[in-house]
């Protein structure tokens, strides 16, 4: 009668080791129901879970004596087909990945993290680490770092979990991505940004009303509105008011002066490189928005009007003003016009009228956002740069554009 054995190899690793293994087990006729292999610091853990034949006792001697040679361990465990049996049974249950980011990642973010998944009935099958490798000797302020853990199970509470993972990153300066883990993780193809305060860094109405001199009431009302306080229409026609008169040669001099935010160019660049169609969506102008779409190699770009006339801002903006609702009209529009679900669109925000794009997009992300916004969108991003954004579609640093 067949057996069904785990197979556990540990020790330092080396070329030409699996395939001394494996040929073993190829003489002997084995099947190789399960694999799986990591490395760490050189160290290599491979379990394989396998059939072996009837009368085929001398499979174990060899592969023992194999490994001796190679100066590794190696365990066998016997499998009851009634386990094997509840282990396929398995295999239906529904997936997540769970992302860990942060400028470094402690024993006590993850001991946090995992007590949470596994109190919600989740049980972890994978562990990867996204971000690159650190030097001690010289260690960089900008650090990025990033796990990523698979996870399987009926999820008990999931709203609660999601508070739990909260809690967690206010308390310890990390953020925790939760997704589903299906086929249109993997095959995002358009991500559609917020500019100001999210691409920029900066809200550049405000700029324009410190130049205008009126600086402390248009931030007043920006702030309230970002909040979700008022509604954005109304607040953007009260805003521009302000700036009438504002002469068009300083928007030119503050638009020079706008810096992108961290990591908005290795992402773009990254996202291009990969094939993905890019959109800005903002409740800004569009007077700045083509000095980015074309700086960063921007898709579309979608924005208000600011009306000019003799040389000074009116005050007026001409068309319909680009409000929240109007935002997730766009990005349906865009992503029907690239043949695209909304599942495989990503949005990026951080104020109140960002939040109807984030809630259809198949990956809704809170950027250095508000806490409204933050408390309301699936995911989040405040300790890194927009490129942490590549970790949470499962990109490692090697495979990205530095």
């Amino acid at each position: 009668m067949n057996e069904i054995i785990l197979i556990n190899i540990s020790g330092e690793d080396k070329p030409g080791l699996t395939s001394s293994l494996t040929s073993i087990l190829s003489s002997y006729g084995v099947n190789i129901l399960d694999i799986g292999q990591a490395v760490i610091h050189e160290t290599l853990s491979l379990g394989m879970v396998v059939e072996v034949p009837a009368n085929s006792d001398g499979v174990f001697r060899d592969l023992l004596f194999k490994a001796h040679q190679l100066g590794v361990n190696v365990r066998f465990t016997p499998i009851s087909e009634e386990r094997y049996e509840k282990w396929v049974s398995g295999q239906g249950k529904q997936r997540y990945i769970v992302t860990l980011l942060g400028r470094r990642i402690t024993a006590e973010q993850i001991a946090r993290l995992t007590t949470s998944i596994a109190a919600h009935g989740l049980n972890i099958d994978k562990i990867a680490r996204l971000s690159g490798r650190v030097s001690l000797a010289s260690p960089s302020l900008n650090t990025r770092a990033c796990v990523e853990f698979s996870v399987r199970g009926a999820a008990e509470g999931i709203d609660a979990m999601r508070a739990e993972f909260m809690r967690i990153t206010s308390d310890l300066d990390v953020d925790i991505g939760f997704q589903l883990d299906n086929v249109y993780r993997r095959n995002r193809r358009l991500v559609a940004f917020d500019m100001d305060s999210t691409l920029i860094q900066a809200e550049v109405i405000d700029e324009l009303a410190k130049a205008a001199g009126v600086g402390a009431e248009v931030a007043k009302i920006t702030e309230s509105a970002m909040r979700g306080e008022i509604d954005f229409s109304e607040s953007f026609r009260n805003r521009l008011r302000l700036l009438k008169g504002l002469e068009e040669s300083r928007l030119e001099q503050i638009g020079q002066q706008i810096p992108l935010t961290d990591g908005a160019e290795r992402l773009i660049a990254t996202l291009k490189k990969l094939g993905y169609k890019t959109a800005i969506l903002s409740g800004g102008f569009t007077y700045f928005g083509c000095r980015f779409q074309k700086q960063l190699g921007i898709d579309y770009l979608h924005a208000n009007e600011l009306q000019i006339r003799d040389g000074r801002v009116t005050g007026e903006v001409a068309g319909e003003i680009v409000d929240g609702r109007r935002k997730a009209l766009l990005l349906r529009e865009i992503a029907a016009r690239e043949n695209l679900s909304l599942e495989q669109v990503i949005a990026v925000g951080d104020g109140a009228n960002d939040l109807p794009m984030l809630n259809i997009a198949g990956l809704g992300i809170a950027f250095h956002a508000k806490p409204v916004v933050k408390e309301s969108a699936r995911q989040s991003i405040s300790n890194l740069g927009l490129d942490g954004i590549l970790y949470l579609i499962g990109l490692r640093d090697r495979e990205t554009v530095v």
